[in-house]
């Protein structure tokens, strides 16, 4: 009976796979806005100013942080919690197998903190139609953001030196 109940629950890991699709189909809609957000912004170049082109630079490569978080989130989810992947081929990124869910969390805050930060110089450089109690906000969220990340970090750090003693 224990020998059931255990396959059971080792089968179950099979549920968290429609959760990874879903997430490659919320990719499809990423790329799908970076695409809006390029075809609008590149016919237009030569009439914007310097700041509207940063700005609209930021726009894309905060779609890209974004992006970039999710492949990460589905290729290390899937391999920690479903099954290894088996590509077939020799162009397999470095680290895939070798995220664990603590470096997948460090990863994940980095990219927060990383697109928080893009928000906000986004903000800086579009002040004047920045609302200043929005902006204090948007600081303390990023600030927020930032010791979320130091604080993981070094809970993981204590967490290995223990382990190493």
């Amino acid at each position: 009976m224990e020998r059931t109940i255990e396959r059971f629950l080792f089968a179950s890991r099979w549920l968290m796979a429609p959760i990874y699709v879903g997430l490659v189909l919320t990719l499809v809609a990423l790329v799908a806005k970076f695409a809006q957000e390029l075809l609008h912004f590149v016919p237009h170049v030569l009439e914007l100013s310097e700041t509207e082109v940063i700005l609209a630079v930021l726009s894309l490569i905060d779609l890209s942080f974004a992006a970039s978080l999710l492949i990460m989130i589905i290729f290390s989810g899937y391999e920690n919690f479903v099954s290894k992947i088996d590509t077939g081929t020799a162009d397999r990124p470095s680290w895939m197998g070798q995220v664990d869910f603590g470096g997948q969390k460090l990863k994940l805050i980095s990219s927060i903190v990383a697109i928080s930060g893009i928000h906000l110089l986004k903000s800086f450089m579009n002040i004047q139609n920045v609302d200043a109690n929005a902006l204090k906000w948007m600081v303390i969220t990023h600030l927020t953001f930032v010791l979320s990340g130091v604080l993981l970090a070094l809970m993981d750090w204590l967490h290995e030196k223990a382990g190493a003693h």
